[in-house]
């Protein structure tokens, strides 16, 4: 069933998302910053449920691309945020009638809010990973012949182009290299697609699983109960640790901020590898978890998230783990988001632990055909 989206909403859903995005996808209030003032311009958002999503709907994401760290200092603006969906609109002269998230990760679950605000077009209650993830390539349409391009772009100084690539991991590279010239950070709009394929291809419901976290986080502190604990409880998933912050190594390099940070309790040393979002959690060596499973650090007190950039000496926290959709772990997305592509000689460890692979995506494709629309 269909609801609104409206600013009192905001909170809730920026703080669940910074949870889902694994220690990425930009800074939550900054997103909700963007998103309240397009609601308190344009009004509430209608959100669409998959299941209401008519088949012929057109589809299409609106994100930002690039480092999380540069946003704390390179904001985006409305007007940045709509140039891609205008360009893509005029590109195929057919407007987008529905828009989507690509991630639930921070920013990157807002910003869609603003731009849906900005057109009056609904956005629907999913998105393409069910979490965060730092390439472009690395979503759930991807595994079903969905291409990125065209993909329309823009920075804030009003540069705005299109771009058409032979398949989603050359829409990376090249995006990549025009994200690092632009700023480290630009807006995206792409992987335009039915809503025949969406139905298909995307994870449901995940905006309002943000929006559930977020709430149940605030709704545990009023109740004086374990913030941590609740949105644990919430996403289905586990404690992996707790203790204090003694390092954090951090850089923003290519596009990405890379780095490590260890947290430390009773002479027993947990480290966190990160690019962009969390990837491996490994205790005195040992394998807790790894993506494209989900891993994300909690503020002990109060639950609220923590990202790779809000990362620093001495805070108290909690590492918790949760399952990702289960179309991540077969084996073709393994490949794609797996700790070998990130360049570690490591087999996926599930957020419980066990290493047990998935079964092959049913109805999805192998290979995406250039500039086709699915």
């Amino acid at each position: 069933m269909s609801w609104t989206i409206s600013v009192d909403d905001i909170d809730d859903l920026a703080r669940g998302s910074a949870v889902l995005g694994t220690g990425g996808g930009g800074d939550p209030y900054i997103g909700g910053l963007l998103a309240k003032e397009a609601l308190r311009r344009h009004g509430d958002v209608t959100v669409v449920t998959l299941d209401e999503l008519p088949d012929d709907a057109v589809v299409a994401c609106v994100s930002m691309l690039g480092a999380p760290t540069v946003m704390v200092e390179k904001l985006p603006s409305l007007d940045e945020v709509m140039r891609p969906v205008t360009e893509l609109s005029e590109h195929y002269g057919r407007p987008i009638t529905h828009i989507m998230c690509i991630e639930v990760g921070g920013v990157n679950s807002t910003i869609p809010i603003a731009a849906a605000a900005a057109t009056g077009l609904p956005v629907l209650d999913a998105d393409g990973m069910g979490r965060a993830f730092p390439e472009l390539q690395m979503v759930l349409p991807t595994l079903y012949g969905v291409t990125s391009s065209p993909l329309a772009y823009s920075d804030e100084k009003g540069n705005v182009g299109v771009l058409r690539t032979v398949d989603n991991a050359w829409g990376e590279r090249i995006i990549r290299v025009a994200a690092v010239e632009m700023g480290c950070s630009i807006m995206l709009s792409g992987f335009h697609m039915s809503g025949a394929t969406a139905k298909k291809a995307l994870v449901a419901d995940s905006l309002s699983l943000c929006v559930n976290v977020g709430k149940g986080i605030v709704d545990a502190r009023a109740e004086k109960v374990d913030a941590v604990e609740r949105a644990t409880e919430i996403l289905g998933g586990r404690v992996l640790y707790g203790g204090k912050v003694t390092d954090v190594e951090r850089a923003t390099t290519a596009g990405f901020a890379r780095g490590r940070a260890t947290i430390e309790e009773d002479g027993r040393t947990l480290t966190l590898l990160f690019q962009n979002e969390h990837l491996i959690a490994e205790l005195d060596g040992e394998v807790l978890a790894t993506t494209p499973d989900l891993i994300m650090v909690l503020d002990h007190e109060t639950g609220e998230p923590v990202t790779t950039e809000g990362l620093r000496y001495g805070q108290r926290v909690r590492v918790i783990a949760a399952p990702a959709d289960e179309r991540w772990h077969s084996p073709a997305a393994i490949e794609m988001v797996g700790p070998r592509y990130f360049g570690y000689d490591l087999e996926p460890h599930r957020f419980d632990g066990s290493v047990r692979p998935g079964s092959p995506i049913a109805d999805a494709a192998t290979t995406a055909a250039p500039g086709v629309t699915a």
